[in-house]
């Protein structure tokens, strides 16, 4: 059997053949990594139009910057973290994602639950996904003062504890700038619940930092 051996001359003439073709940059492009999305309402675009939300607004800002990334967007409107953590597994196994955001916990409060069970669910989340080595990132959220000082207190470290005991990133607060705004009504739908679509950008400049950082 006649063996070819391969030398400079071969390879310099398979490489021209490759940069004429136009095929050069796309064989030597970095794979895109996959961020993954696991919220609720607030990042399904609850009472928006498509692609107004701060998802997809993440999307373009990926594309602008010519980041290497692709944004699954796993949310759906009233996700609890009992929720979300009922179908991590399969999505990480579906999608691998080098990146996971966690913006879940608001409707647990809504709804009574206990935080210590929130947290609990908080932290096998992001344990699972870190176990399949992505990053993670908390979105944590805020309860308004009407629920009390002490319980909003407590609220509050329920994110920052589960960073914590999961060495994961974390974003105090995702309605920086509309939340705690002087005039917040301005920044939310009617129900006074959900940030309206001029809310998007403010919650995506209040993302994109902590997103750049992990996927450097």
């Amino acid at each position: 059997m006649h063996k070819t051996l391969w030398n400079r001359q071969h390879f310099n003439a398979l490489a021209l053949s490759v940069l004429t073709a136009g095929l050069w940059p796309l064989a030597l492009a970095k794979p895109a990594q996959v961020i993954l999305v696991v919220g609720d309402s607030i990042s399904a675009e609850y009472g928006l139009q498509r692609g107004q939300g701060w998802v997809a607004l993440l999307e373009q800002k990926l594309l602008t910057e010519k980041m290497a990334a692709q944004v699954v967007n796993a949310s759906i409107s009233g996700e609890t973290t009992s929720g979300g953590r009922s179908r991590i597994a399969a999505l990480l196994a579906q999608h691998q994602p080098e990146v996971v955001l966690i913006e879940l916990g608001a409707n647990d409060a809504l709804r009574g639950l206990a935080l210590a069970q929130t947290q609990d669910n908080l932290i096998a989340m992001a344990s699972a996904a870190k176990s399949r080595g992505a990053k993670v990132l908390l979105l944590g959220m805020q309860m308004p003062p009407n629920y009390g000082a002490d319980y909003a207190k407590q609220f509050e470290g329920v994110f920052s504890q589960t960073a914590h005991k999961t060495q994961s990133r974390l974003l105090p607060f995702l309605l920086k700038g509309v939340g705690d705004d002087p005039d917040p009504l301005k920044w939310f739908q009617s129900d006074r619940i959900h940030p309206n679509a001029a809310a998007q950008a403010r919650l995506l400049a209040n993302v994109w930092p902590e997103i750049k950082k992990m996927l450097l």
